[in-house]
């Protein structure tokens, strides 16, 4: 029989310091926090993006907290947040953000993000077998 560990990550972040760092460095702030498919998601480099990129950032931190990295931090796009068909979230690792999992033997990730009232939320919960 194998036992099942959980690991759990939270993260809130402000829409209007996303808001801000859109307005102050546009694609250069999306090209290094978010891939391209997070950036078309939300619907590119407007103002109107902020909501969804807030949660999508904070998706990027609460998973970020559940990898624990020590000496390696991955770098924001190793964190990608996808829609699945029917809309809901999927994370989808890559480099070193799946490196620390894979060590960790994270084996899958949920992840639930929202926004609303200025802020954009997420929660992130992995498994991983805790005997062979």
């Amino acid at each position: 029989m194998c036992d099942v560990g959980v690991r759990v990550g939270t993260d809130i972040e402000s829409v209007d310091d996303v808001r801000a760092s859109l307005e102050q460095y546009g694609r250069r702030y999306l090209g290094r926090v978010f891939t391209a498919a997070e950036i078309a998601s939300c619907g590119g480099v407007t103002p109107e993006a902020a909501p969804g990129l807030t949660a999508r950032f904070a998706a990027k931190e609460a998973v970020m907290k559940l990898l624990q990295p020590v000496d390696v931090v991955p770098t924001w796009r190793s964190i990608e947040v996808r829609r699945l068909p029917g809309g809901a979230p999927e994370i989808a690792l890559s480099d070193d953000a799946a490196a620390l999992a894979a060590a960790a033997g994270i084996t899958q990730i949920a992840i639930s993000l929202s926004h609303g009232a200025g802020v954009g939320i997420a929660t992130a919960v992995g498994t991983f077998r805790t005997t062979p």
